[in-house]
């Protein structure tokens, strides 16, 4: 192997499925991107809606996405995830098409429970389709991989995003959506090389049509992961509002927060990911991640001790680092946890009951965690860090009662030994 080739094994994952997977990844993250840093105001200024419409008809839309994952993904399962998923980027990408000619609030509304549920179907979708290509020693590898390059799909869509706020007209707006729509269409281009998982088409005698709504462990398992997934609106919302209201940092941090951590994960996770490989590896790097939660929390609090700009700054940085080495810690545990504990035979339906996870804490980690970090001040990060680290710590003793009740199904052969070793 050439240096070249080392230094290319090292960034994108192997040649074939895993890298047609990341790929299409990166081309919908792209569009992500833009569609995150100009969504608001598009909404606004473009379709005519106020703020409270936006926030509602978003609101019904990731509740119904949250609704729907299950069944998309036993979807995936029943009829193959290759032609599910590549459906749903496509009709992902209408949703997203119809939003440059939506102009009232009911069919915004529409549009909007489209996007997301075909959003929320398409992770479940591709995480089977990765499941049943990878063995199951590379997948949470893989997984990095995916989740690197969409960090860095993420930062080149928001760079264009931004470009659409700087001219902040209408015609540049429907630039960058048609952009958006067009990267799903790419994304199922790409997801259509790669070769179909065999479908799942006998049931076995008396057992329920969605398997995972029954599986306790399982349950609790991705009810705690949603917890920890709190973190997402630390950065993003919280820290912001922090910054402003109680320390002396100057304005600027708050873009360098989200740079170091888009930064981190893209040049990181597929390191850390290395060292899970078993059910036993992830429960640890999961109590890892809990221990740098509180360790970042704890940091924000010095933030607010009259520090100079400076040092505000400079501590901010810190607690940043340690909130996205948390981040790839978790990650990489989870992985391993939802695969491994899913029957093989059920992929799709336990990856999209897992996958509910960003949506829950998308929807209810906004008001907690504002009113404990921005109402009780010091304490309440210390109290956010604490619930961060108990239930990491939870989560090896649910790991343990899950892998207990596990029953030996049906073994399904990965499609792509030879590829995965290229």
């Amino acid at each position: 192997m050439t240096d070249t080739d080392r230094r290319t094994s090292r960034l994108l994952p192997p040649a074939g499925a895993p890298r047609n997977l990341a790929f299409a990844q990166l081309a919908n993250s792209v569009g992500d991107g833009a569609f995150i840093v100009t969504s608001a105001l598009f909404f606004t200024r473009v379709v005519g809606l106020s703020t409270a419409q936006v926030g509602l008809g978003l609101t019904i839309a990731w509740l119904v996405g949250f609704l729907t994952g299950v069944p998309l993904g036993n979807l995936a399962d029943r009829k193959g995830p290759r032609g599910v998923a590549i459906l749903l980027a496509l009709s992902t990408s209408a949703s997203v098409a119809s939003f440059l000619f939506v102009r009232s609030f009911p069919l915004f509304v529409i549009a909007a429970v489209a996007y997301a549920s075909s959003q929320t179907g398409l992770t479940a979708a591709r995480q089977a389709l990765l499941a049943g290509l990878v063995e199951p020693a590379e997948r949470t590898r893989i997984r990095a991989f995916v989740q690197s390059t969409t960090n860095a799909g993420l930062a080149v869509g928001a760079a264009m995003g931004g470009v659409a706020l700087r001219f902040d007209t209408a015609p540049a707006y429907l630039t960058v959506f048609a952009i958006d729509a067009a990267s799903f269409l790419v994304a199922a281009a790409l997801i259509h090389r790669v070769p179909a998982v065999t479908a799942v088409t006998v049931r076995v005698a008396g057992e329920p049509r969605l398997a995972v709504l029954r599986d306790r462990p399982y349950a609790v398992l991705a009810l705690l992961n949603a917890v920890m997934l709190m973190f997402m609106p630390l950065l993003s919302l919280v820290a912001p509002l922090w910054i402003v209201e109680r320390t002396n940092a100057p304005g600027w941090v708050v873009a360098s927060l989200l740079i170091i951590n888009t930064i981190g994960v893209t040049l990181f996770q597929v390191r850390i990911a290395r060292s899970v490989t078993d059910l036993r590896t992830a429960t640890r790097s999961v109590r890892f991640a809990g221990v740098a939660m509180l360790a970042a929390c704890g940091v924000f609090t010095l933030s607010a001790l009259g520090l100079a700009p400076a040092g505000a700054a400079a501590v901010l940085a810190v607690a940043a680092a340690l909130l996205t080495l948390g981040e790839m810690k978790l990650a990489s545990g989870a992985w391993e946890i939802s695969f491994g504990l899913a029957p093989a035979d059920k992929q799709g339906q336990y990856q999209g009951f897992f996958g509910t996870g960003p949506a829950v804490a998308r929807m209810l980690g906004p008001a907690l965690l504002t009113t404990l970090v921005l109402g009780w001040g010091p304490v309440g990060w210390i109290v956010v860090g604490a619930l961060f680290l108990g239930t990491s710590c939870a989560t090896g003793p649910a790991v343990r009662w899950a892998a207990r009740t596990r029953s030996a199904g049906p073994v399904v052969q990965p499609s792509l030994v030879e590829e995965c070793a290229a």
